[in-house]
């Protein structure tokens, strides 16, 4: 059984001040809104209650509100960002999609609505376009997660087979934080799928080490440990994995002849 990735992280950093200019498709000037201007305070105010009504599950109430954002400023890259992933939470990916390219277009040069968009393409198994937002996220200089990017794009990049694309990318991401424990077990992964055994160990030690752990982890390390042919290891980590998470699908999948 091969461990599965975990599911890729959609990083939503709403910045309600706006933004004077922006850029649409094909990098042609977007007219938005002056800041202080009367549509967009009435635009940045109903972003700010549709998000707070959305973090409450107010589902119906939020999506009120960033229609109210929408029709005050069409161009409110904000409403768009939160108005998508609304639409994604409650399963309609073709308005998400919709709103989050808007975003991005609007807002082509910023880290936060690429990485959006980005993270929103790998959900839909779109790999290679998704890289080409994270690549742009991170080209942002003003961008203060690009850790978030970085690993997003290893974790996609894993996902459509782009071994040594991941491997680069999380590398990166791990040089700007050691101990991101995302990254950490995403390279442990793309090393495992590469049969780079020895490092995929080292990598997935280091997960454990920052106080991690996850019942995809525990398999991956006990995969890992049986690749290597250290069985007394490779049942420690099957152990664990049925006392701490004696519920979850990789506990269970023990159970099934398909299981290394």
């Amino acid at each position: 059984m091969r461990p599965e990735g975990k599911s890729i992280a959609v990083f939503l950093a709403v910045l309600l001040a706006g933004c004077a200019t922006g850029a649409g498709s094909g990098g042609r000037p977007v007219a938005q809104a002056d800041p202080e201007s009367p549509k967009a305070k009435a635009a940045a105010l109903y972003t700010d209650l549709g998000q707070k009504y959305l973090a409450q599950g107010k589902l119906e109430v939020a999506l009120e509100n960033l229609n109210k954002a929408l029709a005050a400023d069409i161009n409110h890259a904000d409403a768009h960002t939160v108005i998508a992933l609304l639409y994604e939470r409650i399963g309609d990916n073709a308005k998400a999609e919709e709103h989050y390219r808007r975003a991005a277009q609007l807002m082509p040069k910023s880290g936060n609505e690429n990485n959006n968009y980005g993270a929103f393409l790998c959900k839909l198994g779109r790999y290679d376009e998704s890289l080409t937002y994270f690549v742009r996220a991170v080209a942002d200089p003003f961008y203060q997660t690009p850790v978030v990017a970085l690993t997003n794009s290893g974790t996609c990049a894993i996902k459509g087979g782009k071994l040594d694309v991941a491997e680069r990318d999380l590398r990166a991401a791990l040089e700007r934080d050691p101990d991101n424990s995302e990254a950490l077990f995403q390279m442990a992964t793309a090393l495992y799928r590469k049969e780079d055994f020895f490092r995929a160990r080292a990598f997935i030690q280091r997960y454990e080490a920052v106080g991690q752990q996850s019942a995809d982890a525990l398999m991956l390390g006990r995969n890992i440990e049986l690749r290597l042919g250290n069985g007394k290891t490779a049942q420690d980590y099957t152990r664990r994995l049925r006392e701490k998470f004696p519920d979850s699908e990789q506990s269970r999948s023990l159970d099934t002849p398909s299981s290394p």
